[in-house]
């Protein structure tokens, strides 16, 4: 097996000091590692600066999912505290899936994620408040359950009421969030429900930022993927290759392709702000051209990959052993990955969710 492919290749050692645990006070007050392939240089800046890298001909791709309140915690019938992580928003996708099948305006059955002193069993109920209920119908293969979710009402109330932000393990709140999570744990462009995980490269975007960009005659585009456990569900598989990815839901809308087509005919490039904005363009150009595109999204992107639409990426730092990190390497080439995240951890960049951020040139 060639070593790229080989999960102890996408290893490394971060000091906890680093794991950003809070943003910075600004948005767009991170760091900024640009890694510039064209020139073969890397440089230390900052996030604000980012307008001096995109030129006014180009375009930025930004993901708008929103992140909903998906963990449920609440209590078994049967007594003891216990956890629910949904995977998707109930109507995430509009219609049936793989993963649930929406049944009418107060149920639906969802895969989830349950924590509790005891697995539960099927047959079991979870209760979260008078109005807001699980009965597990199965229990997977994968450690996941799958339940029918009740509620009374309008869902979205039900689930800001009973449910927190699903912030990742790595970042430690006593009360599961703090009270500026619901703000920080979302871009400020974030507006269709479905995600339970930020798009993180987009929290650094604040609206000056946004407006400085668009001043300079840089076009803005919106496309959808909601980001699911497959972001951060682990590695299993040694040889990187063999991981299975799951599934997320895309939509890149016809408007989108044609203002990333006008730019690129204007001689522009195509910045993806994430990567699950890269994710869905490339989703979207699976037929060899970019296309408007609405469905559940498998493409696993590692070392091999040729990317048809991308060409410039806006990332946060990812985890060791991550299928984020082998799709990075596979857009900037892992030796330059792996040297500028030996680099960051030297000046002390943030890692993560709330952490600093880089900036892959490759044209």
């Amino acid at each position: 097996m060639d070593s790229i492919f080989h999960i102890d290749s996408y290893d490394y050692q971060l000091p906890e000091a680093q794991i950003a645990q809070e943003p910075t006070e600004c948005r767009d007050g991170s760091r900024l590692l640009v890694v510039d392939g064209v020139a073969g240089i890397t440089a230390d800046s900052k996030f604000a600066d980012l307008p001096s890298l995109i030129r006014p001909e180009d375009i930025l791709v930004l993901n708008d999912t929103k992140v909903f309140p998906a963990r449920l915690l609440g209590r078994k019938e049967s007594g003891g505290q216990a956890e629910l992580l949904l995977l998707h928003y109930p109507d995430s996708g509009g219609g049936e899936s793989e993963s649930f099948s929406f049944l009418d305006d107060h149920q639906a059955e969802v895969r989830g994620l349950v924590k509790s002193s005891k697995r539960p069993k099927a047959g079991s109920r979870l209760l979260f408040g008078t109005d807001l209920s699980a009965d597990v119908l199965a229990i997977l293969d994968n450690g996941e359950v799958q339940v029918l979710l009740r509620w009374q009402g309008d869902l979205d109330e039900v689930l800001n009421r009973y449910g927190v932000m699903p912030l990742p393990p790595y970042i430690r709140r006593d009360q599961g969030e703090a009270e500026s999570d619901r703000e920080r744990y979302q871009t400020i462009y974030a507006r269709t429900s479905g995600a339970i995980a930020a798009p993180t490269a987009g929290l650094h975007f604040s609206d000056q930022l946004l407006a400085e960009i668009k001043g300079q005659g840089t076009q803005l585009t919106e496309v959808t993927l909601h980001v699911g456990y497959g972001t951060f569900a682990p590695v299993r598989a040694v040889d990187v290759r063999d991981h299975l990815i799951h599934a997320e839901y895309v939509t890149v809308s016809e408007t989108a392709v044609q203002a990333i087509l006008r730019a690129q005919q204007a001689g522009g490039r195509v910045w993806a702000v994430g990567t699950t904005s890269a994710r869905a363009l490339e989703f979207a150009s699976v037929s060899g051209r970019l296309e408007a595109v609405s469905g559940w999204c498998s493409l696993y992107i590692y070392p091999g990959y040729t990317f048809r639409v991308v060409d410039n990426l806006i990332t946060n730092f990812h985890l060791p052993k991550s299928s984020l990190l082998f799709m990075v390497s596979a857009f900037a080439g892992y030796d330059q990955v792996m040297t500028a995240y030996r680099q960051a951890l030297a000046l002390g960049y943030r890692f993560y969710s709330y952490g600093d951020a880089m900036a892959l040139v490759r044209k």
